[in-house]
């Protein structure tokens, strides 16, 4: 018996994520070096980055502005906050401590909304600093433990971050999946992040615990800066198995901190969990309070760009599709929403619109609208079989448009009459016996067999639609 999730027996997963964005900003987040990502290491730092004696810092008011827009798209309070120094020793933290919010964090009490309508608080988005990068050459995975050495490189030091922490209501491993890809697509909508896990503008921290109904939660692991939803899924689903087996042995769970390896696909213990007190947090008395105006806030709030949910749903309605179909999710995160409903402005069918542009667009559209409005209207009345159309999409994209009804009499493209049809359905029942025999008898996967013989037949020119009604209309 496995539980939800596909966990064994009754266990159930619990999961919160924390997730670390660094903000599209000019500028670092106290000082005026640039933020930019891939260039020669340790240029773009300055004394702030550095915590040399005597430096001050400076908040960034943009690096605050993208931080609102991140708070109201996820639904926040945005309330007036404070700085505060998380002390701790890493080489690369060149001060020692990290500038961050602790208690009163700029946005909170909000939620996040899977396509699939469920609901993800979020408890907090706090603004801090970045720190540097230690790489490690030598050894095995990358890891600091038996390498050779360490080279650091301070420009990401005093990047500013979002840090987006949500609570413990994810409960599955697609959830978290689905989070995190909603997630990356709010930010990108709002111009908050450019969101490329890859290059580690975007990281996740995975809290995990299982138990079983009518318990206590349980003692949960940190899996560290997991750097894509792939390994996020693997990782939780191997934390979780490794965490039931121990239970189920006798053992306890040790709160701990783990690194995700990609490698040996396991877990492996970073160091035992800290404490808030571990941090020794206190106010950073090199800045002031902030208290963002209701002003500033609304300001930020009437600039706010329609955000995902909204655009599925706008699409949703137009094309007569389900808001979280496969076609919607994936037409609005590529941004060609807009081109869709163009298409159908311009008198095409939507529905036909969306799957093609799913299809066969992975770029921004290079094609008119009206002409693929045209296209479809072609396919939707008849004369032209999908499979013609798919045909006459590809030389539309290849040319950059043109009028779809040349293109497919100059492809030999037409309506094949009903007589001819029947015909062939005919000839396709007389030479595929055992199929007919099949379909007859109610086995539904026989008419896949009959109707790829009739277009087979018909050198692609019949219309399925109109091949599947009248095999359905001689079976009686």
């Amino acid at each position: 018996m496995s539980g939800r999730d596909g966990l064994p027996g009754e266990w159930q997963l619990v999961v919160g994520l924390e997730v670390h964005v660094e903000l599209a900003t000019v500028t670092k987040l106290f000082s005026a070096s640039p933020n930019r990502f891939g260039d020669e290491p340790n240029t773009n730092i300055d004394p702030v980055t550095l915590g040399l004696p005597g430096a001050l810092p400076v908040l960034n008011r943009q690096a605050v502005e993208l931080a609102m827009r991140v708070g109201l798209a996820l639904n926040c309070t945005i309330q007036p906050c404070a700085f505060h120094r998380k002390n701790y020793f890493y080489p690369d933290m060149p001060k020692a401590y990290q500038i961050s919010q602790y208690d009163q964090p700029l946005n909170i009490d909000g939620h996040l909304e899977l396509p699939d309508g469920t609901r993800i608080g979020v408890e907090r988005a706090h603004l801090e600093e970045d720190t540097g990068k230690s790489t490690h050459f030598g050894g095995s995975g990358g890891r600091i433990h038996g390498s050779d050495y360490s080279l650091i490189d301070f420009n990401r030091a005093g990047v500013p971050l979002v840090e987006i922490v949500s609570r413990p209501d994810i409960r599955t491993v697609d959830e978290a999946r689905q989070y995190v890809n909603e997630l990356r697509g709010i930010l990108l909508a709002v111009g908050a992040s450019d969101a490329k896990m890859e290059e580690g503008s975007m990281r996740v921290d995975a809290n995990v615990s299982v138990h079983k109904p009518a318990t206590p939660l349980g003692t949960r692991c940190e899996i560290k800066n997991v750097n894509s939803v792939r390994s996020l899924g693997r990782a939780i689903d191997y934390e979780a198995r490794r965490q039931i087996d121990l239970l189920e042995s006798g053992e306890r769970i040790r709160q701990e901190t783990r690194h995700w390896d990609e490698g040996d696909g396991r877990t492996h213990t970073l160091r035992t969990k800290e404490d808030a007190d571990d941090y020794r947090y206190f106010l950073e008395p090199d800045l002031v309070p902030l208290a963002p105006s209701q002003q500033w806030i609304d300001a930020v709030r009437a600039a706010m760009p329609m955000l995902p949910a909204a655009r599925r749903a706008r699409l949703a309605e137009v094309t007569a599709t389900a808001s979280n179909s496969e076609a919607a999710m994936v037409v609005v995160e590529r941004g060609q929403d807009d081109y869709v409903l163009a298409v159908a402005a311009a008198g095409g069918d939507a529905a036909r619109a969306l799957v093609h542009v799913k299809e066969a667009f992975a770029d921004s559209p290079s094609v008119p609208a009206a002409d693929l409005a045209k296209l479809t209207t072609m396919e939707v009345s008849g004369k032209l079989t999908a499979t013609q159309a798919k045909a006459v999409v590809a030389e539309l994209i290849a040319n950059g448009g043109g009028d779809a009804a040349q293109i497919a009499a100059a492809k030999g493209f037409e309506a094949m009459e009903t007589d001819a049809l029947g015909s062939l359905v005919d000839q396709a029942i007389a030479e595929n016996a055992e199929a007919w025999s099949k379909f007859c008898a109610g086995e539904g996967k026989a008419m896949g067999a009959l109707v790829g013989a009739v277009m087979k037949l018909s050198h692609g020119k019949a219309d399925g639609k109109a091949v599947t009604a009248l095999f359905n209309q001689k079976k009686g």
